[in-house]
């Protein structure tokens, strides 16, 4: 018998933008949803970052990838074939994980209909 010790990689939680407000959907481009670059930072995002978009208008769900839009802009905008599914005026929450053997202790943040921070401290 191996006497190995396992290592375990759990899959938790890192980001979360709650209540998100989509501003534009835009079927003709390729894919993906576009944040504005101040709350890729202070959600953890990185350009490229596998996300689950899921719909609270609709309950659609979807997985994209984040490419960043002008900071302050407000402007978050669903791209390509999920614009079927999540449109203009819908509220979302944008989540992303991560993998590690500790506990993450996720930026949680819930934003407004202008898509501002309100709150920090978010389930």
């Amino acid at each position: 018998m191996n006497d190995a010790i396992w290592r375990v990689l759990r899959t938790l939680l890192k980001s979360k933008l709650h209540r998100a407000a989509i501003t534009d959907a835009n079927i003709a481009y390729e894919g993906s949803i576009t944040i504005p670059t101040d709350l890729m930072e202070k959600a953890d995002l990185w350009n490229g970052e596998k996300v689950l978009v899921t719909s609270i208008t609709n309950g659609a769900r979807l997985e994209t990838y984040v490419i960043p839009g002008p900071s302050g802009s407000g402007q978050i905008i669903v791209n390509g074939a999920a614009a079927h599914l999540i449109n203009t005026g819908h509220r979302v929450t944008i989540m992303a994980w991560g993998e590690s053997e500790n506990p993450i202790i996720p930026k949680r943040l819930l934003l407004n209909e202008r898509n501002e921070v309100v709150n920090d401290t978010v389930l």
